[in-house]
């Protein structure tokens, strides 16, 4: 147990000798300054915003694949089915090695330091100087293992799909033709890297906007979906199961955004939100048929 010098920086520790300053360091990876300042093992599980936002960043990755498979698949194609289940695959196993070699290794469970505040995100930013002329670097994971367990998934994500899409694919993705089958594929090599660098420099930032990111980009595809498809009443939308699909997808994310912003903190006031979910798409189907392009044009015209 190391005494930890006063300073912003949440993962320093700095002992006094003799008027100056001694052993000075970070705290080891797992540990932080607690309010006495000394540096001490993270053991509290994460919370369940903690919980929401490695789901949302774990989705970021099956989502863009599901994206992609189904953009370059074509709407012949008989092979996006099994693309977007082997995709399903390799995020979920790539997630359960992730957290199995994670503190505490061997099992599904993790141990973290609950983030207090956004700079916590960013300890490189926040490197003291007590005599004015010696720095002292406390770059850390203050936030363990919220920034690096995102990353170490994305990796086994990345290593998953490469083992066993493009053999899967050759053999199943015959409607195709030899590079069409494999765009989906290239297309994740250009994603993930994007990814990695999202969360290394933005982490903290997505920490606390992803609610409202989920919530926003929910309602905008699914309108852009049905617009897109000229769904106007609900039989245009269980005439096709790919659509009752991509609706009840919505409305899951649509649940997940409204969770994340209350956190349940209230059971009995946050509950009653989850009914508001199905509310955009019913909102679109009731006032579709006013802005129909086509009509508003014959209306004016008229001289309506």
């Amino acid at each position: 147990m190391t005494v930890a010098m006063s300073s912003t920086c949440p993962g320093l520790y700095c002992g006094k000798i003799n008027g100056s300053f001694g052993q000075c360091g970070v705290c080891p990876r797992g540990e932080r300054t607690n309010l006495e300042k000394i540096c001490e093992k993270c053991m509290e599980t994460p919370e369940l915003y903690d919980w929401l936002y490695l789901g949302f960043m774990a989705m970021l990755p099956l989502v863009l694949h599901w994206f992609f498979i189904e953009w370059y698949s074509g709407k012949k194609s008989s092979s996006a089915v099994f693309q977007h289940i082997t995709a399903l695959f390799e995020c979920s196993a790539a997630s359960v090695v992730t957290l199995l070699v994670n503190d505490p290794v061997g099992q599904l469970s993790i141990r973290s330091c609950r983030v207090q505040m956004l700079s916590d995100w960013y300890t490189m930013l926040y490197n003291p100087s007590p005599d004015y002329v010696t720095t002292l670097h406390c770059t850390q994971e203050a936030v363990f293992p919220l920034y690096t367990i995102v990353l170490i998934y994305y990796a086994f994500c990345l290593v998953s799909m490469m083992m066993l899409r493009p053999l899967l694919v050759k053999k199943i993705a015959c409607g195709l033709g030899k590079t069409d089958r494999f765009k989906s594929i290239y297309a994740a090599l250009y994603f993930f890297p994007i990814l990695t660098v999202l969360q290394a420099v933005g982490g903290g930032l997505l920490y606390y906007a992803f609610p409202y990111i989920i919530f926003v980009l929910s309602l905008v595809t699914l309108a852009v979906y049905m617009s897109a498809s000229e769904i106007q009443t609900f039989k245009n939308i269980i005439a096709k199961k790919k659509r009752v699909v991509v609706l009840l997808s919505h409305w899951l994310l649509h649940a997940y955004g409204i969770i994340s912003i209350s956190r349940l903190d209230k059971l009995e006031q946050d509950l009653p939100l989850l009914a508001l979910v199905p509310g955009p798409a019913l909102f679109y189907l009731l006032t579709a048929r006013f802005t129909e392009p086509s009509r508003i044009l014959s209306e004016g015209g008229n001289g309506h």
